[in-house]
This record gives structure tokens, C-alpha cells and sequence, in this order.
């Protein structure tokens, strides 16, 4: 079985211009000849929330302990690295959720480039009782903000939308991790995506993972997109419209995610953000 040592693993941090911020990723360019096997294999020996592995137009994202059907960090380092590697544009990466348009462009004569990702068709469901998961975050149901209330949304992967009243409250996380992987596990969910509304389209936000293996993600784009359906579809931003996520800053990563929502409430998703490479 190969080993992260026997094939060329590209390191990238997502939704940053710094390699001390954002959210790393693994990015295997050539995955042809690996089975699910192997790539769980080496994506918990690189130890990243998610690490991509393409094959073609195909890829597919193993996070330490699990295979997700779209991760879209790792979509945005991997489309970043083929850009590096054959120059920007468009392509569409065909994943587990579905085919994803990518484009890829250069903000910048120093090199630098950014991606935009259009998610799959999203949808937005009721979240059902959540007196579970707040006992598993630790919360109470007066640290929810009744404007933003409680909903499942999909853009790729299942996430559990929560919104917090304050920022201090979502600044404080210190959540039971068993207990949140088996409430999240057992209803199909990929993270909990929690929210706070700074202004009408500025948010910060944290998504931890358990279920993956991984505490707490410092930048999503899955749950980006997810958040941006349920915007549009409970009508909380007037689209066309550009929201503003700032995620990691409580972790030390700082994380920066645009999301544009266009009016059809039908259309896919597009996160943007930009990736830079880690040093070995």
C-alpha cells in the first residue's frame, strides 16, 4: 500500500493569501492506480480536514477518518494547483455530489491566484429537535439568534446551520466531541456550521467536524455554500448578492470566503478565495 512518502502530495492553505491562515489541504494531482483504500491511508497520515485526490476530472476527499462527498477547500487548493500547473480558466471536477464548475484567474502580476467554485443544486430543510446538538456544544437555546433559525442546508454536504446570539458566545466553543460525531453521524451531517451576523451580508462562522476526525475546520467552503442557500432561501439577503465569511480568526487561521448568490433560488453557489502553498 503507498505511504504520503511514496507520491507527490501538495500541501496548500484555502481561503488565504498567507500560509499561517486559512485551512490546508492535501492535494494529489495524479491518484490514478489509489483505491478508497489507499487514499484513506494517506489522507490520515498528511493529518489535514481533507486531503484531494484527482484522477482526470474526478477527484475525491478523504478527511482522517472518513470519505466526504465534497469539500470545497479542497476544491479551491486543488483547482489553484491546476492552475498552477496548466494555467488558469475553467473546468468542471466531477465529485461524489456532482459535477463542480471551477474558474481559476490571476488577481495579480506577483502570481497570485484565486478560484471560484459553483456549487451543485442546493437545498434547505427544516433541522427537526436540536436540543442534542446544543447539549453537545454546550448551548443553550437563548444562545441561538431567532432571526437566523436553526436549518439543514446542502451544496454539496449536509451541514446543521446554528446561529449564535453573540460573538462572544461563538468565540466560546468547547463542545463535546463524541457526543457531537454521533448526533452529526446519525442524521447524515458533515459539520455544524455555526454563525454569527456581524452586518447584513458580513458573517463569522466556525465548523467543527468531529465526525472527519478533526476538531474544528478553519475555513469550509461545503458549509459556505450550504450558509449562502439558506440565506437565499429564507430570505435573509436580497440577491443578487455578495456575502463576507470570516472564519479562523478564534483558531489563529484567519479565513476569507465570498460567497455570491444569484436569484435563482435553484442555481449553485459560488465560494471564491485564494490558496497558497505550505512549506514543507
Amino acid at each position: 500500500m503507498p505511504s504520503a512518502a511514496d507520491i507527490e502530495i501538495l500541501r496548500l492553505a484555502a481561503f488565504t493569501d498567507d500560509p499561517r491562515g486559512g485551512n490546508p489541504a492535501g492535494v494529489v494531482l495524479d491518484a490514478a492506480g489509489l483505491d478508497a483504500t489507499d487514499m484513506q491511508a494517506i489522507a490520515a497520515e498528511v493529518g489535514y480536514s481533507e486531503t484531494a485526490f484527482v484522477d482526470g476530472d474526478a477527484v475525491r476527499y478523504f478527511s482522517p477518518a472518513m470519505e466526504v462527498p465534497f469539500c470545497g477547500h479542497a476544491t479551491i487548493a486543488t483547482a489553484v494547483a491546476l492552475a498552477r500547473r496548466d494555467g488558469p480558466g475553467e473546468r468542471v471536477l466531477r465529485t461524489a455530489a456532482g459535477d463542480v464548475a471551477v474558474r481559476t484567474q490571476h488577481e495579480d502580476d506577483g502570481g497570485a491566484i484565486t478560484a471560484t467554485l459553483t456549487s451543485v443544486a442546493p437545498r434547505v430543510e427544516d433541522a427537526g429537535a436540536i436540543d442534542e446538538a446544543l447539549a453537545a456544544l454546550r448551548w443553550s437555546a437563548d444562545d441561538l439568534d431567532p432571526a437566523l433559525p436553526p436549518r439543514i442546508a446542502f451544496a454539496g454536504a449536509r451541514h446543521l446551520i446554528l446561529a449564535a446570539r453573540t460573538r462572544a458566545r461563538l468565540a466560546d466553543l468547547a463542545y463535546d466531541f463524541d457526543a457531537l460525531a454521533g448526533y452529526l453521524s446519525a442524521r447524515g451531517l458533515v459539520t455544524v456550521a455555526l454563525v454569527h451576523r456581524q452586518d447584513a451580508t458580513t458573517f463569522h462562522a466556525r465548523n467543527p467536524f468531529p465526525v472527519g476526525g478533526v476538531v474544528e475546520d478553519p475555513a469550509t467552503g461545503a458549509a459556505a455554500a450550504a450558509f449562502g442557500a439558506y440565506l437565499r432561501a429564507l430570505g435573509l439577503v436580497a440577491p443578487p448578492a455578495r456575502v463576507t465569511i470570516h472564519q479562523g480568526d478564534d483558531l489563529g487561521r484567519p479565513s476569507l470566503l465570498l460567497v455570491d448568490l444569484d436569484p435563482d433560488p435553484d442555481s449553485g453557489v459560488r465560494v471564491t478565495g485564494g490558496a497558497v502553498a505550505i512549506a514543507s
